[in-house]
Order: structure tokens, then C-alpha cells, then sequence
């Protein structure tokens, strides 16, 4: 039996019995297109020009094992199947687009307002009408054309090391390129999708000559070319290699609970701050969904999303993911409470700043931002 065809009677007997289907990212880059083709066909075989009943096809760039109690969840309270295929947010997009009208892609869940923002752009989603929706999630953490939709929020803020930085020496995101900051500062790469919403939250604060000025200002700063993702600046700032980083709050939080004495050992080094307090607060961004625009289930798609913004499944990003919860109030996880306090966060519209994507990585690159 080839490849191909095993991986097709793997799907189809999987996607008869289980309450999901799940193409795990690994799978998918390992497979390439031969196996997204496979995948296709077998969605499609059902789903081709009409609906399926109690069914809906999620394609998901969330790669967190926790999700998995948020639909079993929504299935037992709706008795609809999740069928779930993974995949890096691009990849996902360029899937819908190449799929076309056939694609069995009921909604598409990512992370960041920038890959929502790339996927309206790409044409692939389409308006919904809920109040459920409208009302939970405030207005600048959904499109304007109710497009896409924030459900949970994450903050990019600085980590710093406890035994060579104190709080009283750390201010706003502007303040870091301060020559005080040379060879100290850690972060990832331009290609970052997080650090490019960042930029992007910084050109709406201060507009586009001062944002690239910014820009110049971080990289002199840098302890060294970036790489890794945000766990692995939290680290470096632990073993030296530099004194401060910039990261999500999730990543802290879940070396803070780990059971792994190395990784907790790490935590304890680090300490949490949130810029920008006394003016605009510190950036928030967040992971959203949007119905697709050819999908062939779209009430079991709505209803996926309406559940997310639901105070069970909030409460599940919260307690399973360290997210913070988009609707009011949800309480957070006791240990990200225990750094955020009560953190002012920037209200910028995630719609604006997820635009500025393009224009922020472009600043890098003349940057040297690597």
C-alpha cells in the first residue's frame, strides 16, 4: 500500500470514529502536498457542495494539546463533530486558497491579528452576523466587517533577569533603545508574526518615522542575532546571555508550572514587566477565528465560535493555555494573576495592526532585524 493511500484509509477510518480528525502539524510539513491533497479529498468526499450533518471542519494554526477539551466540549453540548486539521497559519491560508470552492474548510482558528488580518486579505473568510459574537468580544479585538473574531488574548511584554535588572530600571517599549539596553536585549526573529503585530502596535502609537527609528534602536541593542522562539529568549536571559527579552506572557507561565526542576529553576530567575503603564499599556494581541467563505457548514461554525466566547471555554484558555480571557469577567489562571496584577493593556485595534504586518517587516529588514 503507498503512502498516500495509507494515509487516506487512516483519515477515513478516523474520521468515522473519533469526535476529531487531526492532521498534527509534524504530519502535515512531513507529507508536504500529497498529503494535503489526501486529506482533501477525504473531508470532501462528504462535505463537496453540501452540508454535512453534525459535523464541522476546523483547520486550526492553534498547536496546543489543550484545545482538545474545547471540543470535546462543544460536542457535548451541540453533538457536532470537530474534525480538525493543523498546520502553520500560511500554510493553512494558502490550503483554503488553493482548495477553492471544494475546500472542506469550514473556519479557520490562528493565532495573531496579523495572520487574521492575512487571511481577510487572502479572501478566504466571510461576514457573520451574531449577536453572541458582537457582544462578547470587544470592537477593536474583532474585524470591522465581523470577518474574523478575537477569542483569547495574549500579552508581549519584557522579561527580565531578577539578579541584573530591577523593575525601576524598565519603563515603555520606546525606552529600550536606550544605549543603557546595549548587547542586553533578546527576541526573535523579524519572521515572528508576534513581533511583527508589535511593530505594527507601535506604528499606531507613534506613526511610521518613529516606529522604524524603534526598530534601529532594538537591533543595537541585541545581545545577539535573534533565534529560538520566546521560551528560548526567557532562557538565554536566565543563563546570561542576556538581560532582558521580549515575549508572550504564556511562555513564563508555563515554565512557572512546569514539573520539570530545571524549567522551574529557570522561572524563578525571571521576573515580569509590563510596559507602557503610565500612557497606553502594554500590547495585546490575540488568537481569533473567522468562517471560511466557501464553507459548506457554516450554522456549526458559527455555533463553534459563539461557543468559544462562551464562560466555559473561556475559562479553558485561561486555565489550560495561561491566555487571558477576551470576554469580562473570567478569571485568570491564579499564576498568570500573579504577574499581571492589575496590568493596563493597549486598546489599539487589532484590525489596524494587524494591517501594519507588512509595513513592520519590511522596517526590520532595513533595520538588520533578522
Amino acid at each position: 500500500m503507498s503512502g498516500a493511500t495509507a494515509s487516506a484509509a487512516v483519515l477515513d477510518n478516523r474520521s468515522k470514529t473519533d469526535t476529531q480528525m487531526k492532521i498534527t502539524r509534524r504530519a502535515f510539513l512531513a507529507s508536504g502536498t500529497a498529503m494535503a491533497a489526501v486529506a482533501a479529498g477525504q473531508l470532501g468526499k462528504t462535505n463537496r457542495g453540501f452540508a454535512q450533518t453534525g459535523v464541522v471542519n476546523l483547520y486550526s494554526a492553534r498547536h496546543y494539546d489543550t484545545d482538545t477539551a474545547l471540543y470535546e466540549s462543544f460536542t457535548s453540548k451541540t453533538g457536532i463533530k470537530v474534525n480538525l486539521v493543523e498546520a502553520k497559519a500560511e500554510e493553512l491560508i494558502e490550503r483554503i486558497k488553493s482548495e477553492g470552492a471544494n475546500s472542506p474548510a469550514d473556519l479557520i482558528v490562528t493565532v495573531d491579528a496579523g495572520n487574521l488580518w492575512r487571511a481577510k486579505d487572502a479572501g478566504i473568510l466571510q461576514p457573520v452576523s451574531s449577536q453572541v459574537l458582537t457582544r462578547a468580544i470587544p470592537a477593536n479585538l474583532r474585524d470591522p466587517d465581523n470577518q474574523w473574531f478575537g477569542l483569547s488574548k495574549r500579552a508581549r511584554v519584557i522579561m527580565y533577569n531578577k539578579d541584573k535588572v530591577k523593575p525601576s530600571d524598565l519603563s515603555t517599549y520606546e525606552a529600550l533603545t536606550d544605549s543603557k539596553w546595549k548587547g542586553r536585549i533578546l527576541v526573535r526573529s523579524s519572521n515572528s508574526v508576534y513581533n511583527q503585530s508589535l511593530l505594527g502596535s507601535i506604528i499606531v502609537a507613534n506613526g511610521d518615522e518613529k516606529a522604524e527609528e524603534w526598530a534601529r534602536g532594538l537591533v543595537a541593542n541585541f545581545a545577539r542575532p535573534p533565534e529560538g522562539n520566546d521560551t528560548a529568549q526567557i532562557k538565554a536571559v536566565a543563563a546570561g546571555q542576556g538581560d532582558i527579552a521580549i515575549a508572550n506572557t504564556y511562555y513564563i507561565a508555563r515554565l512557572l508550572k512546569s514539573s520539570k526542576a530545571d524549567e522551574k529553576a529557570i522561572s524563578q530567575k525571571i521576573g515580569v514587566f509590563f510596559p507602557n503603564q503610565s500612557n497606553r499599556g502594554a500590547h495585546i494581541n490575540i488568537c481569533g477565528g473567522g468562517v471560511v467563505k466557501t464553507a459548506k457548514n457554516k450554522d456549526a461554525a458559527i455555533k463553534f465560535l459563539e461557543h468559544l466566547v462562551s464562560r466555559e471555554a473561556q475559562e479553558m484558555f485561561a486555565s489550560r493555555n495561561n491566555e487571558y480571557p477576551i470576554i469580562n469577567g473570567v478569571t485568570f489562571d491564579p499564576v498568570v494573576a500573579s504577574f499581571t496584577q492589575q496590568a493596563k493593556f493597549d486598546n489599539a485595534n487589532a484590525e489596524v495592526f494587524g494591517r501594519n504586518n507588512p509595513a513592520a517587516l519590511k522596517m526590520m529588514n532595513r533595520a538588520g532585524w533578522k
